[in-house]
């Protein structure tokens, strides 16, 4: 069995770490490239960093901050936020990322997926879902929570592992900054059907909650942002814990 990943998540606007709860009511949590780097030191298996505005003059400014981050980490890290089209792709994967995460583009192409895959590989191409429960069942949303569409969560999922992503980054919205655990049932159903790994994203709010991802929602990657990033979770002590529960991780 391959070991369980912790990923911190930075989301960045303006050059700025951000974390909200529930996609609103952002506090900046510090610079990118200094938070990275420590993460690195202390252990952390992955990064994941969100151009979360993604405006089209914050391109450079971004790929700047890619470029500076490789140079700072021994880890891998997945770069997500604007990548329309494989010149993007490449653009950052010349910065020296290792991923990029593509959201919102591949629900309004979904050949995306099949293009990234096959000029990069399935491993570079990581589809982001956030989804939030609703009385219709999971629903996918775009441009950062903003629009709903008729997408299901586990038939989009599907699709995406079908056309060549490499693994499901699952966010749910309900869940999100507000700390009271992963959405596991979605998590482990996820699991289930789906071939590829899933990264758990959403409702990290203390040990325990990593710890559920993984043996009731069977995720393979548990991603949390505010928990690390104000010192709430230390990663040693977080893995250690995880590591007394039974969970194969890497010290």
């Amino acid at each position: 069995m391959l070991a369980k990943r912790i990923i911190p998540c930075l989301d960045v606007k303006d050059g700025q770490t951000v974390k909200g709860t529930n996609f609103v009511d952002l506090r900046q949590a510090g610079d990118p490239v200094e938070l990275g780097a420590a993460y690195s030191r202390m252990g952390a298996d992955e990064l994941v960093y969100l151009d979360i505005t993604a405006s089209h003059e914050g391109r450079k400014t971004f790929t700047d901050m890619v470029g500076r981050v490789a140079a700072k980490i021994n880890i891998p890290f997945t770069v997500g936020g604007g990548i329309n089209e494989l010149s993007d792709v490449d653009r950052m994967l010349s910065a020296g990322a290792d991923k990029v995460s593509v959201n919102s583009a591949a629900v309004r192409r979904p050949d995306l997926i099949n293009e990234i895959a096959g000029r990069f590989g399935s491993q570079v191409c990581v589809v982001a879902i956030d989804a939030k429960l609703t009385d219709h069942g999971w629903k996918c949303y775009l441009n950062g929570g903003r629009i709903e569409t008729e997408r299901g969560l586990f038939e989009w999922a599907k699709e995406a592992a079908d056309r060549g992503a490499g693994e499901i980054l699952f966010t749910s919205m309900n869940h999100d900054g507000v700390k009271t655990g992963f959405a596991n049932e979605a998590l482990a159903r996820l699991a289930d059907e789906l071939p590829i790994p899933i990264i758990a994203s959403g409702g990290a709010g203390k040990m325990e909650h990593f710890r559920d991802a993984f043996q009731i929602g069977h995720a393979d990657a548990a991603l949390a942002a505010s928990v690390f990033h104000f010192g709430e979770i230390g990663i040693a002590e977080l893995k250690q814990y995880l590591t007394n529960e039974g969970i194969e991780i890497r010290i």
